[in-house]
């Protein structure tokens, strides 16, 4: 039953018995900082689409050029973190940890600093460079942010195995603080630098790209002075396996172990990333928020605030009772039950469009993401502790990279399900379902649970 080609699990890792904090709270502050960037520029990409785009295409384009053109500068972030990510894992089991975590602060302070000035430039008199340059930002971004999966690495180097999902949502708290955050700050941009008129103080509009890359530089300092190498090279003889890294994905997902934790992990991140970025959509549509105005950046602060309350206090708690098959199968069912129900809230407004729903949209958006909660923090400590030491930064990579290649698939099938039908319910109601077609892999997960020594 076992694959030669990945550790079974037999070869779970020795780890150290204590956490090491310092390594806990850098990894912490990286996260913060990267979802803090991401979650002030994602509600403002359709406004970039509708100020820069417009000006830089031919004058007769379409609508459907002008969105094509946003959707790939939001989907090209994902494809360089699908390509990088576990590029850094495998560098990170060779050179170390800290070497890559600092690299990627490096690269997110000039990516934030070079979105600074391109926000800075007005549409009118520089709108090419403009878009040109947010294209290379959220390439580098997506670049450097990929060492994602190294920080994941770097929770399982601090942490011992029964503690591991403890680690695992502190990543999972950094990235809900960090996407509550990024959206509030967009939304004081979009009220506090526009004139009187409605025009916007674009040098003022920089600053929110150059607060990013303050705060990033500030954890690049805290890095160097305080994050430890946590990589313990002596007990890895193994880990330099030669080859493509993105051959890694196929060795993952032939593996009988970590492949349907990973198909799992992927699965539930593209029925995330389809309700995610039809949520505006959603807004405007059926409740007729005014995008302009920035009101959706509060929507996905409290997207990111129910995520972090969840991963950083409930999900912590409960670890002390519950295995991570049992947070699994718990986030499924939340989420197959809160994506489907915002299906029902465009069913019932097809139905009376005068009807109140902002309840049943609340309590949809809380339950999808409590579900995705408590399921990725569980798929990571999975795929970590049934992983050798020595790989632990390509693995925790490449599942990483599975998310990554949801959420490039995710927009794409979302948006032209949404659009597809007057009513809007296909992506809620495929959504749902994709994530409850995970419940029959439990069993198996489980299973290969039981049997680790």
């Amino acid at each position: 039953m076992n694959d030669p080609a990945l550790p079974t699990p037999a070869a779970t890792p020795e780890v150290p018995q204590t956490s090491n904090r310092s390594a806990l709270l850098i990894v912490f502050l990286v996260v913060f900082i990267d979802l803090l960037g991401f979650g002030i520029v994602l509600p403002m990409l359709p406004v970039f689409g509708d100020e820069y785009a417009v000006r830089v295409l031919p004058v007769d384009a379409s609508e459907a050029m002008v969105g094509a053109v946003v959707g790939i500068l939001m989907s090209v972030f994902s494809l360089m973190q699908f390509i990088f990510a576990p590029i850094w894992g495998r560098l990170s089991d060779r050179v170390g940890r800290r070497p890559i975590l600092i690299l990627g602060l490096v690269g997110s302070v000039c990516s934030y600093a070079l979105f600074g000035y391109a926000a800075s430039l007005t549409p009118q008199d520089h709108a090419a460079l403009a878009l040109a340059l947010f294209f290379v930002t959220r390439i580098g971004a997506g670049i450097f942010g990929a060492t994602i999966g190294t920080a994941q690495a770097v929770i399982a180097d601090s942490t011992p195995p029964d503690k591991r999902k403890h680690g695992m949502a502190i990543i999972g708290a950094a990235f809900g603080i960090g996407f509550t955050f990024g959206p509030l700050i967009g939304f004081a941009a979009m009220k506090f630098f526009r004139s009187d008129d409605g025009t916007i103080n674009y040098a003022a509009h920089g600053a929110i790209g150059y607060t990013a890359a303050a705060l990033s530089f500030i954890a690049l300092l805290l890095a160097i002075r305080l994050l430890p190498e946590t990589r313990r090279f002596a007990d890895t003889a193994h880990s330099a396996r030669r080859g493509p890294a993105l051959a890694a994905f196929r060795v993952m997902f032939g593996n009988s172990v970590l492949g349907p934790i990973v198909l799992t992990f992927f699965l539930a991140t593209l029925g995330f990333a389809a309700f995610e970025v039809t949520l505006g959509l959603l807004l405007r549509d059926v409740f007729g928020f005014n995008d302009k105005e920035g009101e959706m950046f509060l929507f996905f602060a409290y997207v990111g605030f129910v995520l972090m309350l969840t991963q950083g206090v409930l999900y912590r708690r409960l670890a002390k009772k519950w295995r991570e098959e049992t947070f699994m199968t718990v986030g499924i069912l939340f989420m197959g039950l809160g994506v489907g129900s915002l299906g029902l809230v465009c069913y019932l407004h097809n139905q009376n469009p005068e009807s109140s729903l902002m309840g049943l949209l609340f309590a949809a958006l809380t339950i999808s993401v409590v579900g995705f909660a408590f399921l990725t923090p569980s798929a990571q400590a999975l795929v970590s502790r049934r992983s050798e030491s020595g790989e632990q930064g390509e693995v925790l990579g490449v599942n990483q990279s599975a998310a990554a290649l949801a959420r490039i698939i995710g927009p794409i099938l979302g948006v032209t399900l949404y659009k597809a039908t007057e009513d809007h319910m296909l992506p809620y109601l495929l959504g749902g379902l994709i994530v409850l077609m995970m419940l029959p892999m439990m069993p198996r997960i489980r299973r290969a649970g039981d049997a680790t020594p």
